[in-house]
């Protein structure tokens, strides 16, 4: 629906449409510009004072032939002096900008309204993400405003090819997305993909703000294993796009959304390239180490004592000397469902009684459980481990897929012995194997299917001069991790 001439007649739309009337945040202040009645339409706490002050100021000074003829176009060049001014004649338009914090001036006898970018949001400064520390590196990270985000990454990255388009998703909430790629690297199919995806999502708003959008993109499964990446550093971000990767950030968000990604992604932290490349090797297979003990060491070791008269014998420490009043594999089901109330309840916590929490949790409940006969110590121990090869993951997402099928084998290895723990590892197996990242990318990648070239790079911190290649699951425009010949035309 298009402005029509009359200034009373479209503030009265915009009162239906906006609740002016209704609601105190949002303003109408009515002022003279050039003897002709004029409104200044805004959302109370998102416009500037300052700015605000200088445009009506200067708005109010004006003289009827100031504005004479052609009122919007002269008032837009010659008279207000603010660098982001546009006109919208499309009522929808103006009541999506006012809404998303711009000012709109409408003048009577005009059927456009100027545009001004005054807006500025509640916003805390880009710290460093409590979940992607590292001892060297910068200490900045992405916050709740978009166009800060996009800066942190426009710092590291000043190529000219690299693209953030932005759209909006949710009917309702009108939700700011951007999607960030550099057009000579990334592969335009996966590009492409995810712009139609996007546009076809139909919804009133993304409530939960990026994981909501990623349902949506990567589509309604009950795989546990996350098939995007999240980050809050715009280091990493900068380096997933120079690879091939594309880019999601939602306006409140503080994390960035990375897509295609494989398993490996999750085994990689920023520590590793901030360190000596002999030093990021030995963190990285640590840190394997430690998920593959988070999987696997709590089933494994129920096993071996359920046949510990078939094992060798420089293993027959393994097993307890009792088991406890309660089945074995029923006290690490036990002791899951307990690490689990833990950290729910830990959330919860002020951070100044966390720390007691943590204390009366994992140290005095575990010592009086073993004490009444509940657990044997062999049972706390090998969770212990598991817990702390959980925590040693960098993803979180990824750790909890982890738990859910460690908490499978358990389960499986109690009540079916043997042929349980082969069923549900194959199990495990054949998700991770039957997995695609954006539908079509192997999750398995580079073991399956095997390159052992691009696995050698995951499985080692390289120095960088030495990684000559892009991930070639992503089938980049540009292979060649090398810069561009200038002399070559691009």
């Amino acid at each position: 629906m298009k402005l029509s001439k009359k200034i009373r007649e479209n503030i009265e739309i915009l009162d239906k449409n906006l609740g002016i009337s209704k609601s105190f945040d949002v303003v109408n202040r009515e002022i003279k510009i050039g003897g002709r009645a004029a409104s200044l339409l805004f959302i109370d706490g998102f416009a500037k004072d300052e700015i605000m002050l200088f445009i009506q100021d200067t708005l109010q000074s004006l003289e009827r032939e100031d504005i004479n003829p052609n009122t919007i176009e002269k008032l837009m060049k010659e008279k207000i002096a603010y660098l982001e001014v546009e006109s919208r004649d499309d009522f929808k338009q103006i009541e999506f900008m006012v809404l998303s914090g711009a000012l709109a001036i409408l003048v009577d006898k005009e059927d456009k309204a100027i545009i001004l970018d005054v807006r500025t949001y509640p916003a805390r400064g880009p710290e460093e993400p409590e979940l992607e520390k590292v001892t060297r590196g910068s200490r900045d990270g992405f916050t709740e405003t978009l166009v800060f985000n996009t800066v942190l990454i426009r710092r590291r990255i000043r190529d000219p090819n690299l693209r953030l388009e932005i759209t909006k998703v949710g009917k309702r909430s009108q939700t700011d997305v951007v999607i960030g790629y550099i057009e000579d690297i990334a592969n335009p199919k996966l590009v492409s993909d995810l712009k139609k995806k996007i546009d076809e999502i139909n919804t009133d708003a993304l409530e939960m703000g990026e994981k909501t959008l990623e349902e949506f993109i990567l589509g309604k499964n009950w795989n546990p294993l996350p098939q995007a990446r999240y980050t809050e550093r715009p280091d990493v971000t900068a380096s997933h796009l120079l690879e091939g990767h594309i880019i999601v950030i939602v306006d409140t968000s503080p994390s960035v959304m990375i897509v295609p990604v494989t398993m490996f992604h999750f085994t990689q932290h920023a520590q590793d390239y901030y360190q000596n490349p002999a030093v990021g090797t030995y963190f990285r297979w640590i840190r394997i180490l430690g998920i593959i003990f988070s999987l696997i060491v709590p089933p494994l070791w129920l096993l071996l004592v359920y046949y510990k008269a078939s094992i060798p014998e420089w293993l027959q420490f393994l097993g307890p000397k009792n088991t406890g009043e309660i089945p074995l594999f029923m006290q690490f089901v036990i002791l899951e469902l307990g690490i689990d109330l833990l950290r729910i309840a830990s959330i919860h916590t002020p951070n100044v009684l966390s720390t007691s929490l943590g204390i009366i949790g994992g140290l005095i409940l575990s010592e009086f459980a073993i004490k009444v006969g509940w657990f044997v110590p062999e049972t706390v121990l090998y969770m212990a481990v598991a817990t702390l090869g959980m925590f040693a993951t960098p993803s979180i997402e990824f750790s909890m897929s982890i738990r859910l099928f460690r908490l499978i084998l358990l389960i499986s290895t109690g009540i079916f012995r043997i042929y349980g723990f082969i069923a549900a590892l194959v199990f495990v197996c054949i998700v991770f194997i039957t997995t695609k990242s954006f539908g079509y990318i192997r999750y398995t990648w580079p073991l399956i299917p095997f390159d052992g070239k691009a696995l050698a790079t995951l499985i080692t911190r390289k120095p960088i001069p030495e990684i000559k290649n892009r991930p070639s699951f992503l089938k980049p425009i540009d292979r060649d991790a090398a810069p561009p010949d200038e002399s070559t035309p691009r």
